[in-house]
């Protein structure tokens, strides 16, 4: 099987960007169509849910690639901060703004225990640890974090190849009825915990960057799986409903990994099957066993069949051009992530008693909102996420030295062993 390119993958950066304007349809139906069809709409899909499947699917395929592409632990990390936080935290930004003008207000846990949401936004794990995000879809990053962390935990341990059993394993577990708050169950035990994150993960990093007790900061990364599997619903704040489906949130990113593993050969076709079959009737099942209802079978098995039928197309059209406008969205899918729920709060304000207005106005509304909501992301794209970026690679390049290509390497090596056999033969000589 052909690789893909490895530098830019055009029909990942499409999947991305659809995924991204699919969640923003989601949180703008409501108010174009009306709550009762919206509501309608929720009892056959959840568009929200699969749109963010979506997303953990492709970053699940993505994120690997782009560690074993830099072969540094160190160096993964340097790019992927640079790459997620100034976006974030310029969204951050932009909140706090609009509570100061009194447009908007802190969401009340971030008002009630300060201290544990702060701390919860500094790692970006607000819904691990029972917290509002300051944006609603910052609970996504929470287990996108954990992503990276066990990645790169399994990465340093050399078991990062065995993406199949994490996927399956993680599946079948969602099973079990876990804790939900086994580490935050008042608010003095969640800022301790937040603290706690805080300094592992600073330390993790730092490790990785410095390249000195890898193994250990690894070890730390893969115990960040028992975070979603006994703390998942923290408190009536956290977003995922349950420690279970924290980890299948997770299985599904890492079924991203499979077909990655898969499309180069480093997994057979078999176990690649296995474990994307166990995943899909996970998700499915594992709601229907703990929420007992067929509603929840009904919209599961709708969102879990979108999501494969989306992917499978895009992975078709894989190796054909990828129309310029899908890959400008795919571009600027973070920002749009991010931003499009904090401009949708200022709709009611701007037009006000929108839900009683006729249809006609309610999808101009809609319509004018998307077009100014796809402006503000291509700047904050260009204006925040690529002077991050490049931001990264001026510090990967000032803090780690560039990687020796492994040609470079086999020649090295060549030449030493030429070197040590011409002195022993000259020792030889010598003795002779």
């Amino acid at each position: 099987m052909t690789a893909p390119n490895p530098v830019r993958l055009a029909w990942l950066d499409a999947l991305r960007g659809y995924a991204a304007v699919t969640v923003m349809a989601f949180h703008l139906s409501p108010l174009v169509l009306g709550n009762e069809r919206h509501l309608a709409v929720m009892r056959h899909i959840d568009l929200g849910k699969y749109g963010v499947l979506l997303f953990f699917l492709v970053s699940g395929y993505v994120i690997p690639m782009s560690l074993e592409k830099h072969g540094s632990l160190g160096r993964f990390w340097i790019g992927r901060l640079c790459r997620i936080y100034p976006a974030y935290l310029f969204a951050i930004a932009c909140v706090a703004v609009l509570c100061t003008a009194g447009w908007m207000s802190w969401q009340a846990s971030l008002r009630q225990e300060t201290v544990t949401g702060v701390l919860a936004h500094a790692t970006m794990m607000p819904d691990l640890l029972g917290q509002r995000g300051a944006a609603r879809v910052f609970w996504t990053l929470s287990y996108e974090m954990t992503f990276y962390l066990v990645v790169s935990g399994l990465f340093a341990w050399k078991l990062h190849r065995h993406s199949a059993w994490w996927a399956s394993g993680l599946a079948l577990l969602a099973f079990v009825r876990l804790p939900d708050n086994l580490f935050g169950a008042d608010p003095g035990q969640r800022r301790i915990t937040a603290a706690i994150l805080v300094v592992v993960i600073g330390l993790s990093v730092l490790a990785y960057v410095m390249d000195r007790f890898v193994l250990l900061a690894g070890a730390a990364g893969i115990a960040f799986l028992l975070l979603p599997a006994f703390n998942g619903h923290d408190t009536k704040n956290s977003t995922v409903i349950a420690s279970w489906q924290g980890l299948l949130l997770l299985a599904v990113m890492f079924a991203g990994t499979v077909i990655y593993r898969w499309q180069h050969g480093q997994l057979g076709r078999r176990p690649a099957t296995f474990a994307l079959t166990t995943v899909a009737l996970g998700v499915v099942g594992a709601h229907w066993a703990h929420l007992g209802t067929y509603a929840a079978l009904r919209v599961w098995s709708a969102n879990v069949g979108a999501v494969a039928v989306t992917f499978l197309f895009a992975y078709a059209m894989r190796n054909r051009p990828v129309p310029a406008f899908l890959t400008w969205l795919g571009r600027i899918s973070y920002s749009l992530y991010l931003l499009h729920v904090v401009l949708l709060i200022l709709v009611p304000r701007i037009v006000p008693d929108i839900g009683n207005s006729a249809g006609v106005i309610r999808v101009a509304v809609g319509v004018a909102y998307v077009i100014i909501a796809l402006g503000v992301a291509w700047l904050a794209y260009r204006m925040v996420e690529l002077p991050g970026q490049a931001l990264g690679r001026k510090l990967t390049a000032k803090l780690l030295p560039p990687p020796v290509p492994a040609s470079l390497l086999a020649t090295q090596r060549a030449a030493t062993a030429t070197g040590q056999g011409e002195n022993a033969r000259r020792a030889s000589r010598l003795d002779a």
